[in-house]
């Protein structure tokens, strides 16, 4: 076991191995090392750990000192400098005529060295341009030429997916990724859906790729000749992420019926002729291949679990008390209103109407006896009690009501006032 830190040099660059030296250094913290190249700034992304001796590169180079102030202020100058190197390479290449685009500078720590990354088509021959930036920077010039990978890598950016690109941020080698992949998943082959901004198909492909493999191994082939609960058939779709397969029945005229992979039995993989000689097994001894979780899957049931929301909302709400509230009419006198009640309450019999306009003093269910039961004025007095709007007994008046009017009941006798 040997002792590490890992340093990175650049935003979302490699990760090198370092002895520490001694020293306890912590994530994020800037330090000063030694390299092929000569003493280089990094930042610490993992703090002292032990790792394999297989793991580690020899030789492995010691961490100098961890980074000072003077340290941080000479960064900061190299950035400064690096945006006017690029100014001056990029219009000595347009004066060369050379068919190249710059892409980065980056400066070395003590400023002994320049690095022009750049992209081209095919080779460039920038001799006379290594000539003239020696003699303006009089430092050791380097042009590097780069993928497009690269390029994205270092300047950033936003995918189709809407987060920052995945070699900018955490990926610190770029893995092969083929068109077999996209297969695979079962994605879409147009180049404009499975390539990302650089071009080059999306190093994502590669993230679940071993999952989709684990489950190709699970799952028959298209057009394979299976047996089902139902009978036999061909396999007319996969799905390798449910691990289900809609199976085409050949006694059946029916729209194909889906099944998971743990109901079928495979007679022959891939497309190709009936087995010669080949029976299907009896009902009964397919019947015993069906399983629970599949009539689920086939029927729509939800799972066995917890509740959705709306059910744990509704159970909720009537834990503590709150009851939907019976439908009354409008208040404010509209012209709906001015006919007395509204359809809602026209519907209803006039024993459930009477303790709405008493404003549920009364019970709902209250019996016919009951109500013959009590005195002439009573409903008069209700009437006066009501709010301005409110609806009369009799859904027919279409008399607007006025509490500074006294109504007249049948007869032509006046309503006497209500008691004390």
């Amino acid at each position: 076991m040997t002792e590490i830190i890992s340093v990175r040099f650049r935003p979302g660059g490699k990760q090198y191995y370092f002895d520490p030296a001694g020293l306890t250094v912590a994530e994020g913290q800037s330090v000063i090392v030694e390299t092929g190249k000569g003493l280089e700034y990094g930042s610490c992304v993992r703090r002292n750990s032990m790792v394999e001796d297989s793991a580690v590169v020899q030789p492995l180079r010691p961490v100098v000192r961890l980074a000072t102030e003077k340290d941080e202020r000479q960064v900061r100058e190299n950035r400064a400098k690096e945006k006017e190197a690029l100014s001056v390479c990029q219009q000595l290449v347009e004066r060369h005529g050379l068919d190249m685009k710059l892409v980065q500078v980056e400066y070395s720590f003590d400023g002994s060295k320049i690095i022009f990354f750049f992209t081209s088509d095919g080779r460039v021959d920038f001799r006379a341009l290594v000539k003239d930036l020696a003699g303006i920077f009089r430092a050791r010039i380097e042009l590097r030429q780069i993928g497009v990978r690269d390029e994205a890598r270092m300047l950033g950016g936003f995918g189709i997916c809407g987060k920052p690109f995945c070699c900018a941020q955490f990926l610190d080698e770029f893995q092969p990724v083929s068109i077999k992949m996209a297969k695979t998943q079962n994605l879409s082959l147009n180049p404009t859906k499975i390539s990302g901004t650089c071009g080059r198909l999306m190093c994502c492909l590669k993230y679940e790729q071993g999952a989709y493999e684990d489950a190709v191994k699970r799952c028959p082939k298209q057009e394979s000749f299976v047996e089902c609960p139902d009978g036999v058939g061909s396999v007319s779709a996969v799905n390798l992420l449910k691990e289900q397969v809609k199976v085409r029945l050949e006694d059946s005229t029916e729209q194909p019926k889906t099944y998971l992979t743990d109901e079928i039995r495979v007679v022959r993989s891939g497309k190709g002729k009936r087995p010669e000689g080949y029976i299907a097994p009896s009902k009964g001894e397919l019947e015993k291949l069906r399983t629970q979780e599949g009539e689920r899957v086939r029927t729509g049931r939800k799972p066995d679990g917890p509740a959705d929301l709306g059910e744990v909302l509704n159970r909720y709400l009537g834990e503590g008390g709150q009851q939907p509230q019976p439908d009354s009419p409008k208040q404010g006198g509209g012209r709906r209103n001015r006919g007395g009640q509204g359809k809602s309450a026209q519907n209803q019999p006039r024993q459930e109407r009477a303790p709405q306009q008493q404003g549920q003093q009364k019970p709902r269910q209250q019996s016919a006896p009951q109500k013959q039961a009590q005195p002439k004025s009573q409903p008069q007095r209700q009437a006066q009690s009501a709010p301005e709007g409110e609806a009369k007994a009799n859904p027919n008046h279409k008399r607007r009501y006025r509490p500074h009017h006294r109504r007249k009941s049948g007869g032509g006798q006046a309503s006497q006032p209500p008691q004390a």
